[in-house]
């Protein structure tokens, strides 16, 4: 199934943070992070991070991401997608995106660790041109699983075609 052309990207905004929050805390997958960490995502006097959210049509929340930037690198700290939008293309136009304003800022490579368990976002991730490069032994908590490390060059690689 393919994205509706009625999805917007565009940066997140504090009046954002109420659903992103709660978009998150309603998905297994997504980190839930205290409201200050997207605060601070928004905070755009200091350029540490790059946020999106993915507006539907009718309003609602589609899905969002958020990297941290360290220049020349950046991590893909999240990229969460309402159920209803999963498996329509929301989480590859967020990193398309997002991967456009890394590369305008400087970025060279994106990292990112993700749940062992976490099969639907791996294979995204591998679709979208990353590749495994380690593992972290009992990364995460609650339960105690690995995380596998990815990487993906960002300048002059074009995000491979489904």
């Amino acid at each position: 199934m393919s994205i509706p052309s009625t999805i917007r990207i565009r940066p997140m905004t504090a009046k954002d943070i109420d659903r992103v929050v709660e978009l998150a805390a309603g998905l297994d997958d997504a980190p839930h992070w205290d409201r200050r960490v997207y605060e601070a995502a928004v905070d755009r006097s200091s350029p540490r991070r790059a946020a999106l959210v993915a507006d539907a049509e009718t309003g609602a929340l589609a899905g969002f991401a958020v990297a941290n930037l360290v220049i020349p690198e950046a991590e893909l700290e999240s990229i969460a997608v309402s159920p209803e939008y999963q498996r329509r293309g929301v989480a590859r136009r967020l990193f398309e995106a997002l991967a456009a304003q890394l590369e305008t800022s400087g970025v060279r490579e994106v990292l990112l660790e993700v749940r062992q368990s976490n099969r639907p976002a791996r294979a995204l991730y591998l679709s979208l041109g990353f590749i495994e490069t380690g593992r972290r032994h009992g990364y995460y908590a609650d339960p105690v699983e690995d995380a596998i490390q990815m990487r993906r060059d960002i300048v002059a690689r074009k995000i491979p075609e489904r």
